[in-house]
């Protein structure tokens, strides 16, 4: 039988805490559920979870400081951030620093559970998927799919966060299609998903100062439409 899905629920109002754990624990989750940033980073460093609910305003580390910590430490699990912020560029930042998702408070539970739903099954689809070809190999670069690393001719690591990597592996699947931002935004982030267009293009940006030595070497402009990996 399969073991439930493991939620981090990260929430230092305990009220609000109680509330969602329950909810996640009526829908068949395993959950564990902490107070404040330091204990976050202890559980989530001490054993595997499949989701992180992380509230972003916390005592001792924030949420922000959390996700940092975790994705430098190559801790990958799914994060969707709680928060009172709603300004587009505290969403940038969580979702640069390697966020996959972003709820505003007050949210309505059901929400946040369709959300956390959505991320799980994108994840085991990936986990999951059979792929015909276990790298991709581009100029100096390959991407090992199975172990979601990107190496450089030398076969060293290049750091991307956990989005970055998405991302690149789906303009990798897509090469020579010219595909639209909406798609994209979809595709990578999910329906439903607050990131904007706007979100596409800065981490496309990030990608090529990461990639390419010369403007459009690998990933093309479409203009008025999205994007082309050559």
């Amino acid at each position: 039988m399969k073991s439930p899905s493991s939620v981090l629920i990260v929430e230092d109002d305990s009220t609000l805490r109680r509330v969602v754990s329950d909810n996640f624990v009526n829908r068949g989750y395993s959950v564990v559920g902490v107070e404040d940033g330091n204990r976050a980073i202890e559980e989530a460093m001490g054993r595997p979870f499949d989701l992180i609910i992380l509230d972003v305003m916390l005592p001792l580390a924030n949420g922000y400081e959390v996700c940092r910590y975790l994705r430098q430490e190559g801790i990958e699990t799914p994060i969707i951030f709680l928060t009172a912020k709603g300004e587009e560029s505290d969403i940038l930042l969580g979702l640069g620093l390697g966020g996959d998702d972003y709820l505003t408070k007050p949210f309505n539970i059901r929400v946040l559970l369709a959300r956390a739903e959505a991320i799980l099954r994108r994840s085991n689809e990936i986990t999951n998927e059979e792929s015909p070809e276990a790298n991709f190999t581009f100029g100096r670069f390959s991407l090992e799919v199975g172990a979601r690393k990107l190496r450089d001719q030398t076969g060293q690591p290049v750091k991307l966060s956990p989005r970055e990597y998405d991302l690149l592996e789906f303009f990798l699947r897509h090469r020579g299609e010219a595909l639209h931002r909406d798609r994209i935004m979809d595709q990578v982030w999910g329906h439903g998903s607050q990131v904007t267009l706007r979100s596409v293009d800065r981490f496309v940006t990030a990608l090529r100062r990461i990639l390419e030595d010369t403007p459009g070497e690998f990933i093309e402009t479409v203009r008025e439409f999205g994007y082309r990996f050559r």
